[in-house]
């Protein structure tokens, strides 16, 4: 059930981003489900791998270069998802610090209210 909520929350975080940057366009509701779970899939597999050979240049830049790999990792979602269209590198680059910023806003307001409810 909590991965279920998860979920969702992230679609709705990718269909808030995706309103507010015009270089991505996303087709509904549905879609935007389909990109959080291929999202999740690809940070789950991908994303380690990706880290790991990039291990050097990412120390070098102080961590910098994982913007990069997140900006990979969202064309890659756009490649495999219709309906989900990353107008290119820099947007999609935008689109993960956005969705990383929606995406920590709702960890916060729950914590807020898991916090709220135990007192």
């Amino acid at each position: 059930m909590r991965l279920a909520l998860k979920i969702m929350a992230n679609a709705l975080a990718v269909i808030i981003t995706a309103y507010l940057l015009p270089g991505v366009h996303i087709n509904g509701a549905l879609t935007a489900v389909i990109v959080a779970v291929v999202l999740a899939i690809l940070n789950a597999f991908l994303k380690p791998l990706l880290i790991l050979l990039t291990l050097p240049i990412t120390l070098f830049t102080l961590g910098i270069f994982l913007l990069v790999i997140n900006a990979i990792i969202i064309l890659l979602a756009s490649y495999f998802v219709n309906g989900f269209k990353v107008d290119g590198f820099w947007w999609a680059l935008l689109f993960s610090i956005v969705l990383s910023i929606v995406n920590s806003i709702f960890e916060s307001s729950d914590r807020y209210f898991q916090r709220r409810d135990n007192q």
